[in-house]
């Protein structure tokens, strides 16, 4: 792209330097004052500051440009109304990407050429008709080939920032693919070795015990082993949610609030407002992930006895929200807390946000928005 931005802008470059040169050679000879000659290469200085000691963006030409070279055209005509046509280059740069202005100048400059010979001499020859139109035709023709150009470009610059949006998207799936199998991988070998060789110590260290009942070693190391075990069992869950490997992420949310009743007897209900739609599978783990660390605070901590998980799908967003009836905290002190820090970096590397409103005696709400089409990967 960069390259054919280049080639237009040479080709403007190049437009600009034979129009200027054909229309002002001749006057200028038949002048033969040194005032002409400095205009004209003041125009040329002029365009050569604004367009090859810089590059503006295609389509912009800037206001100061077309002020000072319309001055510097306008004393060109004062010294000689032959000068006229030199006018058209100073809109070179809007007929590379309007060709309708390009067109309008050339018939323009082609009119009031042949008004300005009409003047002078009082009658207009055919000759000088046909010279005329052939330059007009000649500069119309330019200005649609030049403009064809740009056109090209703007349209190859499209195509390849689509292509590259689309190659970029590819890369981003691939990703989260490779991810996400990477997770099921680390779960797998987490509970095929450490889970079951927990496992294993645990069972023998109660056979153990029950040998030795009152050795406190045995007790101690039976202790710690049983919490590495549950360690262990709850990074797996962490690594690959298994409710999310049997059904959707509304499901998961209706299980998880359903045994949030049957174990503690709280009144909890899942609500799931909108049109449900697929989600990639790392969105729905960490939704997932937010939902159950916002559950398990109402249960510990907050010793709710209604819950309510409501799942929001809306146009451009997906919202969780989960509301328990508890005693509720500051949230300003717990800002730092390890739990609500998790949950707002999840949040906030896929994109989205977690706000957290509560009070002391007044329950908390814990909500959740991630854009609808946020990327899946997550850590």
């Amino acid at each position: 792209m960069e390259s054919w931005e280049r080639s237009r802008r040479r080709w403007q470059h190049a437009f600009f330097a034979s129009w200027l040169v054909l229309t002002s050679a001749g006057p200028v000879m038949e002048d033969g004052r040194p005032l002409p000659v400095v205009l004209v290469a003041g125009l040329a200085a002029w365009y050569a500051v604004w367009f090859v000691l810089r590059t503006p963006a295609a389509g912009d030409v800037p206001l100061p440009y077309v002020l000072g070279g319309g001055l510097l055209w306008l004393g060109l005509f004062a010294v000689d109304s032959s000068f006229l046509v030199v006018g058209l280059s100073v809109l070179v740069p809007y007929c590379m990407d309007a060709v309708r202005v390009g067109v309008v100048a050339v018939v323009a400059c082609a009119g009031g050429w042949l008004w300005h010979r009409y003047h002078a001499s009082g009658a207009i020859f055919w000759t000088e008709v046909v010279i005329c139109a052939l330059i007009a035709i000649s500069a119309a023709t330019a200005v649609g080939y030049f403009h064809s150009v740009a056109q090209q470009s703007a349209e190859r610059k499209r195509l390849f920032d689509e292509l590259q949006a689309a190659q970029e998207a590819r890369a981003a799936a691939e990703r989260q693919a490779g991810v996400a199998a990477e997770r099921q991988r680390l779960a797998r070998d987490i509970h095929d070795s450490l889970t079951q060789g927990f496992a294993s110590v645990v069972m023998l260290l109660e056979a153990a015990q029950a040998t030795l009942p009152d050795n406190r070693h045995l007790s101690q190391a039976l202790r710690v082993t049983r919490e590495n075990l549950a360690e262990s069992r709850r990074v797996v869950r962490a690594l690959r949610p298994g409710d999310l490997d049997e059904c959707g992420l509304p499901e998961a949310l209706r299980r998880l609030s359903g045994r949030l009743c049957d174990e503690t007897g709280a009144e909890a209900q899942t609500v799931i407002t909108g049109s449900p739609r697929p989600l990639e599978a790392g969105v729905q783990a960490e939704l997932l992930r937010v939902a159950q660390e916002a559950v398990a605070n109402a249960r510990r901590h907050a010793r709710a006895e209604r819950v309510t998980l409501t799942l929001s799908y809306m146009e451009d967003l997906v919202v969780l929200d989960v509301h328990d009836d508890g005693g509720g905290f500051d949230p300003g002190r717990a800002a730092s807390g390890h739990g609500l820090s998790i949950m707002r970096e999840r949040m906030e590397q896929l994109g989205g946000t977690l706000l957290v409103e509560s009070a002391p005696g007044a329950g908390a709400t814990v909500v959740a928005s991630l854009p609808a089409g946020a990327p899946g990967g997550a850590r």
